[in-house]
């Protein structure tokens, strides 16, 4: 691989955890609050629908998966399954691709539509 492509990556994959790591918890936090509130399903979408803080919080999040995910996984389908580097990277641009669609479609769904 061109080092300074490795070394994007590299660093694409580390600023995206560093995004990734208080969304998380935010996110478990979330969890946590309507678990113990025993609220249904319903009532979750009903109180988020329309709030635009959570649906930006929950579109980084959706952008932060997509960098993120898919250079772990070339390098896992690289070094574990014997992939060549071409087939690795498209396969994580793919799936980077996919994560996008269908999790940008998610949050326009609750907070958009």
């Amino acid at each position: 691989m061109d080092a300074r492509l490795q070394v994007r990556l590299w660093l694409l994959q580390r600023a995206s955890a560093a995004v990734l790591a208080p969304l998380v918890l935010l996110h478990l936090a979330v969890i946590v609050y309507a678990v113990r509130r025993g609220l249904s399903a319903a009532a979750i979408v009903s109180r988020l629908h329309h709030n635009l803080l959570f649906g930006a919080v929950y579109a980084l999040f959706v952008l932060a998966c997509a960098a993120h995910v898919p250079v772990g996984v070339a390098r896992v389908a690289e070094e574990w399954l014997g992939w060549r580097e071409r087939d690795a990277l498209a396969a994580g641009l793919l799936l980077a691709l996919l994560l996008l669609a269908g999790g940008l479609r998610a949050v326009w769904g609750l907070y958009g539509a």
